[in-house]
């Protein structure tokens, strides 16, 4: 019986080596899809490159034309950098919504913070209003934020009510997500001409107007937030399997959900003030990562980080190809390739738990 035993579980090490293996060799091949769409994203625009025009500008800048070396460094990288680290962004706080809500529809825009966080930033500029007190280079990311943390907030609390569902949840998401489109289009109405165009470019959503100062600080929130997940990877694994199970193994449930709701309303508030409101990356990424990798949030996490920039990195690139000569709104293309698949999802859970 000892030896039979014994060989089940070197069985069982081996799959699991096997696994993760498996793991390890789909994240690498997603990298290696990323890093071509982000060769993709610099080389097409109004002036079309070849990949090999702009891999020498990157890593031979010395030879390349003044020309090429300026569109690419000072123009097109920073646009494919901040689709990538506001892909990684929204995707990792849906990622973790749907965590620890056990919720397969949630996301910062379907639950309202990406509304909040852009009614925030839009007081901002029509009114001048500071919800903190800050100088004006920072206020409209400021109001973004804390807004996005109030909306983050009443959905954490509201979760912890006795009866409260997940559907219940759902719909109060999608009451938040009516209330700041409706103060937000008051702002608009009132708005002036110049806030208005503004305003109305958050609603679209656009990475035209990337800088390498908005890439840093995207990328910086990337780097301070995902290794506070990363410390917490097996108590989000465990609670997955619901909050008594995760409790019964010495997971603060109540204290881990307060956390990682406060960090991903700023993982969805920071790219919300820069580029707009993007939505269902924050819904699709993460979805994508679970097929491809499973649910422990050691190769998860990760999955949604490299899913969720890759489809706004493709969808950058598509952006660009539609039309001839125009770059169309990348908030109108990733709703194009969410609603179907927020429709699939609505069905499919009719069908099975999830």
């Amino acid at each position: 019986m000892v030896s039979v035993a014994l060989q089940a579980a070197a069985t069982g090490r081996e799959r699991y080596r096997a696994l993760a293996f498996r793991r390890i060799v789909i994240l690498c091949l997603l990298l290696v899809a990323l890093g071509l769409s982000i060769a993709a994203d610099m080389a097409l625009g109004p002036a079309n490159y070849t990949i090999s025009q702009v891999l020498v500008a990157l890593f031979d800048p010395a030879t390349a034309a003044d020309q090429l070396r300026v569109v690419i460094w000072d123009i097109r990288m920073p646009i494919a950098l901040m689709a990538v680290t506001v892909g990684a962004s929204l995707s990792v706080a849906g990622a973790q919504m749907q965590t620890i809500l056990s919720n397969p529809l949630a996301s910062p825009f379907t639950l309202g913070i990406s509304a909040a966080a852009s009614f925030g930033a839009a007081l901002a500029l029509v009114t001048g209003v500071a919800i903190f007190p800050a100088g004006i280079e920072y206020m409209v990311p400021i109001n973004a934020f804390l807004m996005a943390m109030v909306a983050a907030l009443f959905i954490h609390f509201a979760s912890t009510l006795r009866g409260v569902t997940v559907e219940t949840i759902v719909l109060l998401g999608i009451a938040l997500v009516f209330t700041f489109n409706a103060a937000l289009s008051l702002l608009e109405y009132l708005a002036s001409e110049q806030a208005l165009a503004a305003v109305v470019f958050w609603t679209m959503g656009s990475l035209t107007k990337a800088t390498w100062d908005k890439v840093y600080v995207t990328a910086a929130i990337i780097v301070v937030t995902v290794p506070l997940f990363m410390r917490n990877a097996w108590a989000l694994t465990a609670l997955r399997l619901g909050d008594d199970k995760a409790a019964s193994m010495g997971v603060n449930v109540r204290a881990l959900r307060l956390q990682t709701m406060l960090t991903v309303s700023l993982l969805a508030a920071i790219p919300v003030s820069f580029v707009g409101t993007i939505g269902f990356v924050g819904l699709v990424g993460p979805h994508i990562a679970r097929m491809v990798v499973g649910e422990d949030q050691r190769f998860f996490l990760p999955g949604s980080i490299i899913c969720g920039a890759l489809l706004l990195s493709v969808t950058s690139v598509v952006s660009k190809i539609l039309i001839p000569g125009a770059i169309l709104p990348i908030g109108v293309i990733t709703a194009i390739v969410g609603v179907p698949f927020f429709f699939v999802l609505i069905f499919s859970n009719r069908r099975r738990a999830w």
